[in-house]
């Protein structure tokens, strides 16, 4: 995957072990990005107000403010609307994860962590920076699926796919932002507004309906294990 001209791109890591950060740091600028890193959650904070990064590499692990409550105060300031974030968690507990999504980050890596996969995964979130906030309506071309939202219409190469309403709406969701992790009260949130009252294994059941109306494009969607689901190119 490429991104053109990364030397545009700022990055911070909020990162309180200092082998992880300096790795990082070294291999992102070693990339051609421009980084900036913090030790603690107030402190990273404070950097992601002063200095607008396109993206957070934020542990959760983190003295003083966690990972999670700094993600909750990003998420709260419209002003860093356009700010990616990268869970970075040593946790293997579902929940944390789940939370963190939930909570408004944009994916997340477990270390120990390729930097292969790393590197991806900002790349992925990256080439989403700037995109127009007022897409609703531009139709969806990818391989053989295409997406008329104006329409509610829904084909794979000459076929058309009858989808109920929310099928559609989480299919859109998905495709709007391929290789964005959804968790499922997101897809919630997103059918049908905050505070409805569904369960998680609802979200599987549409899923599980809408793959199988999609056939060979199915395998866009996948299923992030403990975390959502993701479209992918």
């Amino acid at each position: 995957m490429t991104l053109d001209n990364v030397t545009r791109y700022t990055l911070l890591i909020i990162e309180d072990e200092p082998d992880i950060q300096e790795m990082l740091s070294f291999n992102l600028r070693q990339e051609g990005f421009r980084v900036f890193t913090s030790s603690s959650g107030e402190d990273g904070l404070d950097m992601v107000r002063r200095k607008r990064p396109h993206l957070v590499l934020l542990d959760l692990m983190l003295p003083g403010m966690n990972g999670m409550d700094v993600c909750r105060q990003i998420r709260k300031d419209s002003d860093l609307d356009d700010t990616r974030i990268l869970m970075l968690t040593a946790k293997s507990e579902e929940a944390d994860v789940v939370s963190g999504m939930e909570l408004g980050a944009d994916d997340y890596v477990t270390k120990p962590f390729s930097n292969r996969v790393l590197l991806a995964r900002i790349r992925t979130l990256l080439r989403r920076c700037g995109e127009s906030k007022n897409s609703d309506e531009e139709v969806i071309k990818i391989g053989s699926l295409i997406i008329h939202p104006g329409r509610r219409e829904v084909m794979v190469g000459d076929e058309r796919v009858e989808l109920t309403s929310s099928e559609f709406k989480a299919l859109h969701l998905l495709a709007r932002r391929p290789g964005w992790v959804f968790s499922r009260w997101q897809i919630v949130d997103s059918l049908h507004g905050p505070g409805y009252a569904v369960t998680e294994r609802a979200i599987d059941v549409l899923m599980v309906s809408l793959r199988k109306k999609l056939g060979s494009a199915a395998k866009m969607i996948a299923t992030i294990r403990g975390a959502g689901y993701r479209f992918n190119e």
